[in-house]
């Protein structure tokens, strides 16, 4: 009987090892990791100008490009592993970001919400993810590329990355196209420069989307709003009483300033409190 138990619990214990090897996460950063080398494997492998340079004992191109890669993989497993300020505890916003109980009792009912899925208080500007099964602060979007949320511990890193990111996906689409041969027909052509073609569609597909994707970011940080804040305006309850007017925008300076230097965490509440108080 205790024989035939433990070797039940050993085999449930090797499904969740399995389950989590197989997990979703796990694949799509095994996928990217393996792309991305391969990409680098073809650049360094056909005639282009990265190989040119390293067959000549001119290694300052060639390694810094590497080095960029390498950053390039290293910030993407950060931020995808990172906790992007889950919330944990029912701690409330007057605890967890340092607001006091009489500034939380100035702000509108509709805006001290308990989440419906997870029972604890939430922080203002955070939103339950499914994904995650979490309350998340500073909520900005779930990134099914890096298969975690973007939110406030992690976002400023998300940036960096798709900045890294850019820069190595433009400097490969330029490499690959150095490596293109003429030849007499298109099946020799084909045969000659099939691997750099694609690996010049790849680069340059990414791309555009990393330019859309920092391009947007930026845009909404200087604003000092996130994604899930300017898609659900309408439906988010302490934006929607606000008619078009920003509670958290302190201008462009000061919104990508306190972004990108800012590490304490930011009482929301403060800056919304500051607005409802007002007069109209």
């Amino acid at each position: 009987m205790v024989v035939c138990f433990a070797e039940v619990r050993f085999l449930l214990m090797n499904a969740a090892v399995v389950k989590n090897a197989l997990s979703t996460g796990v694949l799509v950063r095994a996928a990217y990791i393996t792309l991305t080398w391969l990409t680098t494997l073809v650049l360094f492998l056909q005639d282009t100008d990265l190989r040119r340079q390293e067959q000549s004992g001119d290694l300052l191109q060639p390694g810094l490009f590497l080095l960029l890669v390498l950053l390039s993989v290293l910030l993407y497993l950060g931020v995808s592993l990172m906790d992007p300020g889950f919330v944990r505890s029912d701690a409330g916003p007057e605890l967890s970001a340092g607001v006091s109980e009489e500034l939380h009792q100035m702000l509108p009912q509709p805006c001290r919400r308990r989440c419906g899925r997870c029972l604890l208080q939430q922080p203002m500007r955070s939103r339950h993810c499914q994904t995650c099964r979490h309350c998340v602060r500073r909520f900005d979007h779930h990134c099914p590329w890096i298969e975690n949320c973007v939110g406030e511990r992690n976002h400023r890193w998300f940036v960096l990355y798709l900045a890294v990111q850019l820069l190595v996906l433009l400097w490969g689409l330029r490499a690959a196209c150095s490596g293109f041969v003429q030849a007499p027909a298109w099946g020799q052509w084909l045969e000659q420069n099939g691997l750099l073609m694609l690996a010049s569609s790849a680069t340059g597909i990414f791309s555009v989307v990393v330019v859309l994707l920092l391009g947007s970011h930026l845009y909404l940080i200087s604003l000092n709003t996130t994604t899930w804040e300017f898609m659900s305006r309408h439906r988010i309850s302490y934006l929607k009483h606000c008619g078009d007017e920003n509670p958290f925008d302190r201008g462009i300076l000061r919104n990508l300033w306190e972004f990108f230097c800012v590490r304490r965490v930011i009482a929301w509440e403060e800056a919304y409190a500051k607005i409802s108080a007002s007069p109209a």
